[in-house]
């Protein structure tokens, strides 16, 4: 048996190539074989026959990529994929995120989806931010849709900034969000594999920074998750259906648990730092247990 763990050709900085090698590395040691392979480095044609692709298959995919039209190819020719396009896909918007926990019974931050535009219009008539900002007041929290790592999310203060934002992005999708004031500036990142809790680490800014991601300069000490805050994180991944993910969770006025995201393709270096635990080889054992169960 041996598999693939999929990345992105064109994102060739440290950040996006360490995770693959962990991966790699934790399937060596673990007796498995894993191949790297870029998503540029994989062809395919589809034929009124099915899907073609011009060499032998693995028996499986670690997808660590959002490109999930290749994803969805693969899985329909019966490769199994960790994690499922439906799921990256699915974490890979914040909107499509928000509707699914929402419909669920999961709290998160109140949400309002702006409404579809063109890159080449814009918004054109703004109206529709007197609805959120008399639902969410100020400050409040606009995200684009897709965005990692803290990027693409801003703080807005006032209407001249909101429309400064809107502008800003040019017509891409954006969610707004209200400002969790008790969490301000921290939260916590656990990883699950399996439904299995495997770390978790708390996330504090000492910049006044709103967020807490440690790209933006925030610091983590290792955390122990209450048993609500575990259950809601195992609770996400079956809701979208994620074989491994990182949850973030926000800190509510009383403490409770607030889902902010939810992260298909968690990067490891810095819960394993701070915490000594490597992912990866949790990854690798689920992925071994799944493939000799199925």
């Amino acid at each position: 048996m041996f598999g693939w763990i999929v990345y992105n050709e064109f994102l060739s900085s440290e950040k996006f190539i360490e995770p693959v090698q962990q991966l790699c590395n934790a399937a060596t040691a673990r007796g498995l074989r894993l191949y790297p392979k870029t998503n540029a480095a994989i062809s395919y044609t589809l034929h009124s026959t099915g899907i073609i692709f011009n060499e032998k298959l693995p028996d499986f995919v670690i997808f660590w990529d959002k490109d999930i039209r290749l994803a969805k190819a693969l899985e329909l020719i019966g490769i199994r994929v960790f994690n499922s396009s439906e799921s990256i896909e699915i974490c890979d918007d914040k909107s499509l995120t928000g509707l699914l926990l929402s419909r669920n019974n999961i709290k998160i931050p109140k949400t309002i989806l702006a409404p579809k535009t063109y890159a080449s219009f814009g918004y054109s008539n703004k109206d529709f931010l007197d609805y959120v900002v008399s639902e969410l007041g100020f400050p409040m929290v606009v995200k684009e849709s897709r965005g990692s790592f803290g990027q693409q999310v801003f703080l807005a203060n006032d209407k001249e900034e909101i429309n400064e934002i809107i502008d800003s992005v040019n017509g891409r999708p954006v969610i707004f969000q209200e400002l969790i004031k008790s969490s301000f500036g921290r939260d916590i990142r656990i990883n699950v594999v399996g439904r299995e809790i495997v770390a978790a680490m708390y996330r504090y800014s000492i910049t006044g920074d709103f967020r807490a991601n440690v790209t933006n300069g925030g610091l983590m000490e290792k955390y122990s998750p209450s048993e609500e805050e575990c259950a809601i994180a195992i609770k996400c991944l079956d809701i979208i259906g994620l074989d491994f993910a990182g949850v973030d969770i926000l800190f509510g006025d009383q403490g409770e648990p607030i889902v902010c995201e939810v992260n298909s393709n968690a990067h490891m270096k810095n819960i394993f730092d701070c915490t000594g635990i490597d992912v990866s080889y949790n990854i690798i054992d689920h992925i071994s247990s799944v493939m000799s169960y199925e």
